[in-house]
């Protein structure tokens, strides 16, 4: 067995990001840039009114001397104007600013008499309400660089700069392939001896929760050459594997056999952890493989563990859990020489460690916002003594 701090490093050192691709910008939430995006024009292309008002050449203003209101400009006018000195143009926001103007006052400040315009606004400066040509952003100039991730915002702005594709990390196809005779789907009626079958929907909604949906579940039998045939076709058309139950040494444990037979190079089988010990880690060319333990909690604790932190490379997006040291609530006892992952609840300020931390037991999980991180000695964890939290 080796330590989970090994086990981590092994991943990361076998794990590389996916090729990029290019798609649609709409189609880019939350996914990370691979390259650099340069504006491909200014933007504003022209300076542009701030608000509705008029504009004129503040050079021209006298106060209390009218201007002659000659003309308007609305947004998405199409027709070049100009304004000659003395007169000003109604304006409307986003408008272009017409040649031979350089100052907007808005029109809560003005005074209107016929066609004469009043200005009653001590405070306004040349140049007030007028967005320069590129000041947002001036073409060539960074827009975006690669590794940023693609937030709503970030996929306004670049549609504003006129950017309608993207070079991406793509999401990984994944296959989960779950394995075991005696597992029965939700809603059908239980023989003697077959429990219901839950982990494939644990993993199908964990991944969805960090946008990844590109999902296909395989059930297959507890038969050697089966589950190597749907190995085989798993390893060729996904870019990340993930297997359930099967990883120990019992009799119809047939996943390292099966990985053996595909030709999976092993990276490491056996952590010195609780629960999900039998972890099994490999990958044969750019697939990467990973074999978790058939119980629900070991499932779902090696998957934010180590799955996790592999899709996280693949994509480069941020999706390893935050961690914190905090300050345990309540004691514990540890009486295995294994790092521990518990099912915790956080409140802010502390952690409590619940009940129901055996494998087989998702009910505490499905309590817990939280994995208390407990080191390999075997030991007393006394009240108020800090502990690392890996946030849910």
């Amino acid at each position: 067995m080796i330590s989970v701090g090994t086990a981590g490093q092994l991943v990361a050192e076998n794990t590389g990001r996916l090729t990029p691709v290019s798609i649609p910008l709409k189609n880019a939430l939350g996914k990370v840039l691979a390259v650099d995006i340069l504006a491909p024009s200014d933007v504003p292309a022209f300076p542009q009114s701030a608000m509705d008002g008029y504009a004129f050449s503040f050079e021209d203003w006298q106060k209390n001397n009218p201007l002659k209101i000659n003309g308007e400009m609305a947004a998405g006018a199409a027709e070049e104007k100009s304004v000659a000195r003395g007169e000003a143009i109604r304006i409307f926001t986003g408008a272009p600013v017409p040649s031979g103007v350089n100052t907007v006052v808005m029109q809560e400040k003005t005074r209107v008499v016929f066609d004469a315009l009043f200005i009653e606004d001590d405070a306004l400066r040349n140049g007030a309400n007028v967005r320069p040509a590129g000041s947002e952003i001036k073409k060539g100039e960074l827009a975006l660089k690669a590794g940023s991730q693609l937030t709503p915002a970030a996929i306004g702005f670049l549609a504003g700069i006129g950017v309608n594709q993207v070079a991406v990390y793509p999401d990984p196809a994944i296959t989960i392939i779950i394995t075991g005779d005696e597992l029965q789907e939700p809603g059908e009626p239980l023989k003697y001896g077959q429990v219901y079958e839950s982990n494939s929907y644990t993993l199908s909604a964990a991944l969805i929760n960090v946008g990844l949906s590109d999902v296909q579940v395989v059930k297959v039998k507890d038969n050697a050459q089966k589950l190597t045939s749907a190995m085989e076709r798993a390893i060729e058309a996904s870019d990340l594997v993930m297997l359930t139950g099967g990883v120990s040494v019992g009799d119809y444990d047939f996943v390292i056999r099966a990985a053996a037979d595909c030709k999976v190079q092993t990276v490491f089988h056996k952590i010195k952890q609780r629960p999900g010990k039998p972890l099994f880690f490999g990958k044969k060319d750019s697939t990467i493989v990973f074999g978790l333990p058939g119980n629900p909690s070991s499932v779902l604790t090696c998957f934010y563990m180590y799955v996790l932190p592999a899709l996280e490379l693949l994509t480069q997006r941020p999706l390893s859990l935050k961690t914190l040291q905090v300050t345990l609530i309540n004691s514990y006892t540890k009486q295995h020489a294994l790092t521990h992952f518990l099912k915790g609840w956080y409140n802010g300020a502390g952690v409590s460690i619940l009940d129901a931390q055996e494998s087989y037991r998702l009910s505490s999980f499905a309590q817990a916002n939280c994995l208390v991180e407990l080191d390999i000695d075997a030991r007393l964890y006394d009240q108020g003594e800090k502990v690392i939290i890996h946030l849910l």
